[in-house]
């Protein structure tokens, strides 16, 4: 003998009714106008301006540590090199040389076309490099790339936290730099190891 399974009868909006209700507000969320920057007054960049202008300053500062980093242990070129491209990358999305953040004004931050020549020297040049031409990289190899990724993670730890005080899309653009940086201190600790 089977039994009549009970009619059941929902006694609230059907599911699909919740999701595409939420996926509305989403839109709809989406579709507003950018946020205003409250803190501009008299001429005085806004605090999202400051912060891009700071991301950008750090991204070439940090581009500057692979250069020399290449430079002092030149075996590392290979490994670097797309590591260093993705920092130059990440200053031109927070707006380096566009005029808004120029980072190449900072005096630790260095231009990316003379970075990238002393990067890629003839092979007599880069014979002759050696740790102590570059001061502040360390000796071994293995130690450059373990002080590259301390460098990397402080800097993305620093953007995560710098998250709740800036506007929507930059907030993004951080969080997606911050993510990218942890994943570079991911690659240059196991390469360091």
């Amino acid at each position: 003998m089977s039994f009549p399974l009970p009619s059941r009868t929902p006694s609230g909006p059907r599911r699909r009714t919740l999701l595409a209700a939420a996926a509305g507000t989403f839109a709809l969320a989406g579709c507003s106008t950018p946020e205003p920057s409250s803190d501009t007054t008299g001429g005085s960049p806004s605090a999202a301006d400051r912060a891009r202008a700071r991301a950008a300053r750090d991204s070439m500062t940090l581009a500057g540590r692979y250069t020399a980093v290449i430079a002092a242990h030149p075996g590392l070129e290979e490994r670097l090199a797309p590591l260093r491209a993705e920092a130059v990358r990440h200053a031109k999305a927070f707006g380096a040389g566009s005029g808004g953040a120029s980072a190449s004004s900072s005096p630790s931050a260095p231009d990316p076309a003379s970075a990238s020549a002393s990067a890629s020297g003839s092979a007599s040049a880069s014979a002759s490099a050696s740790a102590s031409a570059s001061p502040g990289v360390a000796d071994r190899p293995k130690d450059a790339l373990a002080d590259l990724a301390s460098a990397e993670l402080a800097l993305a730890d620093e953007r995560t936290q710098a998250l709740v005080e800036v506007p929507g899309e930059l907030a993004r653009l951080l969080a997606s730099v911050a993510a990218a940086g942890a994943a570079h201190a991911f690659l240059l600790t196991k390469a360091a190891k």
